[in-house]
């Protein structure tokens, strides 16, 4: 179950966090992973490490998915040099936290850039060769406050907020084509953000969700890796949440 020997992902935003565990399960399951990062070098290469020591199988390559001309030549390399692209994991992304009066219109478009734009471009990128392959997997990375809103996060809701729209319309237009377009929205995961979190706060949280914690990337990791495999071939134009319960739809 859950097979990917042969297939190449590309995997961006993948040195830390949340990217970095999809890149290792995306490995673990037999996949050539190609990690992505902008400017933490030595982060990505521990990724890369980390999976070479398991056995597995993986790259990197610097790109800034807000760098349209740049990213697009990016992924022209990868598909050249790897003959084949299979998952696209869209991950990067960045939030900038504001009140709506506060609201810094530069950061609104830095957000738009990485977050909206960031998906968009490599999506377009890789469709042409996933169509000639008549296979393919498109996984956009959302938020659980795109779907429930969060005070303070007004830009930043919206940017996940708008993904799911373009997800259900890739999935239409590319779902004869043998390519599938989902989203996964997670809740509260235990990364650098949370764990800069008080005690207090931490508690707080927890016990606004059903399942009494904070997630861990692994868990988010698992989403993806159904939704890259073969198992996952009806399912396209869904967003998976995984929030614990948080919020439920």
């Amino acid at each position: 179950m859950f097979n990917l020997t042969g297939k190449v992902a590309l995997v961006t935003g993948g040195s830390r966090g949340i990217g970095s565990e999809i890149c290792v399960a995306l490995a673990s399951a037999g996949a050539k992973v190609i990690v992505n990062y902008n400017s933490s070098p030595g982060a990505a290469e521990a990724v890369v490490e980390r999976i070479k020591s398991s056995g597995g199988d993986a790259s990197l390559k610097r790109f800034n998915v807000a760098d349209t001309s740049e990213t697009e030549g990016a992924i022209k390399d990868i598909i050249s040099e790897n003959i084949r692209i299979d998952i696209l994991v869209a991950n990067a992304g960045i939030a900038i936290d504001s009140l709506f009066l506060r609201l810094n219109t530069d950061d609104v478009n830095k957000m738009w850039d990485v977050n909206v734009m960031g998906s968009i471009v490599p999506a377009k990128a890789v469709m042409k060769q996933m169509m000639k392959q008549k296979h393919g997997r498109i996984i956009f990375m959302g938020s659980v406050v795109g779907d429930m809103g969060n005070a303070g996060q007004t830009a930043y809701s919206a940017t996940k907020a708008a993904l799911g729209g373009a997800a259900k319309s890739l999935a239409k237009e590319y779902g004869s084509r043998g390519i599938t377009v989902n989203m996964i929205n997670p809740g509260f995961i235990d990364t650098d953000m949370t764990g800069q979190m008080t005690p207090e706060a931490r508690e707080l949280v927890s016990s606004q969700i059903p399942v009494g914690y904070i997630g861990r990337p692994e868990d988010i990791a698992a989403g993806v890796l159904y939704l890259s495999s073969d198992e996952a071939r009806y399912v396209t134009g869904q967003t998976l949440r995984i929030n614990g319960g948080l919020y439920m739809e």
